[in-house]
Parts: structure tokens; sequence; C-alpha cells
């Protein structure tokens, strides 16, 4: 029972330190860019390794889909395609290009890519950042620790201050949320997404 208790109480701390810090307030960057693309017809990207990429294909559904309003769904894919796309594409093409591949195939300027990572150093995140700014793509980065090499091609940044790889992916999602919520309210203000009865 003091495991369990212990790791609420973690992730508890490490939701603290955010807001203390102030960390959250690049959300609303990232959500004001997404909702600028969007409006020009533009798409959010987004992809992750393991957990976080399952929170990439959770946080598309729910841009899709819906997540608080009942409205209109928002444009958004994961670059975590299908068993086949994958496997063909780490088979013939590596693994480390799996997501660039999918974006340089359904990318374009001004779209915005959304890369999840608890460490920001796996070879496919940073292979597909590159090629996004190669493109004209924005990125944006869900961290952990000290960023990894991600940190340094991700125009705006949300760093969970946590080395462990639970308390990261549960600040991620919390932030996923956040920025979904913000970018529905903006989109509704502006009258560009309606309320679906």
């Amino acid at each position: 029972m003091n495991k369990i208790k212990k790791s609420f109480s973690d992730s508890i701390k490490v939701k603290q330190e955010i807001i203390d810090r102030d960390l959250y307030s690049s959300i609303k960057d990232m959500g004001t860019l997404i909702c600028d693309a969007i409006i020009l017809g533009n798409k959010l990207m987004l992809c992750g390794n393991g957990g976080s990429a399952a929170d990439a294909q959770h946080l598309t559904a729910e841009m899709l889909v819906r997540l608080k309003s009942n409205r209109e769904g928002l444009p958004a894919i994961t670059l975590a395609q299908d068993t086949s796309t994958l496997t063909a594409c780490g088979n013939d093409f590596k693994f480390e290009n799996i997501y660039k591949r999918v974006l340089e195939t359904l990318g374009k300027k001004n779209d915005v890519l959304l890369v999840i990572t608890t460490s920001g150093n796996s070879k496919n995140i940073t292979s597909v950042l590159k090629s996004a700014r190669d493109k004209g793509i924005k990125t944006l980065g869900f961290l952990g620790g000290n960023g990894g090499k991600a940190i340094d091609y991700c125009d705006i940044i949300f760093n969970v201050p946590s080395n462990n790889t639970a308390r990261i992916q549960e600040s991620h999602i919390t932030a996923g949320h956040a920025l979904i919520e913000y970018i529905e309210a903006v989109l509704l203000k502006k009258d560009f997404i309606k309320i679906q009865k």
C-alpha cells in the first residue's frame, strides 16, 4: 500500500513543481501556434515511442473526435501508422526513419509536429524533428529530464522536471489534455468550429 500511495504522492509533487515553476505556460504558446496552423488549413502531427506512442494516438483521437466539447473534429494524425507501414519502414529504411518517412510523405509546410518523449534521445524522434524543420514544419516537444537531444530541434517545449519515466508520462498526458482543451476553447471562441448537437 505504501508503494501505491507513493506513486500518487510523487505524481502530485511533479505536477506541483510544474505549477510552482510556471512550466505549463508553454502549453498556451503551443496551443496558439496549433490554432493558427489549423485556421490556415494545416494539421497537427504527433509521434512518440512506447507509452508516448500511445499518448500520441490518444491525443490524436481526441483532436479528431472530441475531448471536452461536442464539437467538429480537428485535423490531426499520428505518425505511428498501422503495423504494416511501421514494419515495412523499419525493415526497409531502419527503425530510426519510421516517423521521418511518414512525415516526409504526409507533412507539408506550416503543419505542426508534436513529439512526445521522456528521454529526448530516440533516433527516430531527433530524425523526424530535423526533417520537420527542413520542410518548414513547426516543432513542439513534450519532454522530460534535461530534454535530451530533442530539445535542440523544438521551437517550443514543455519539459517535465523529473527523470522518472512514469511521472513524466503522467504529466505529458495532463499537458496534452490541457493543450486540447485550450485549442477547443480558442477555436470555438473564434467561431472556426461549432458545437454539434
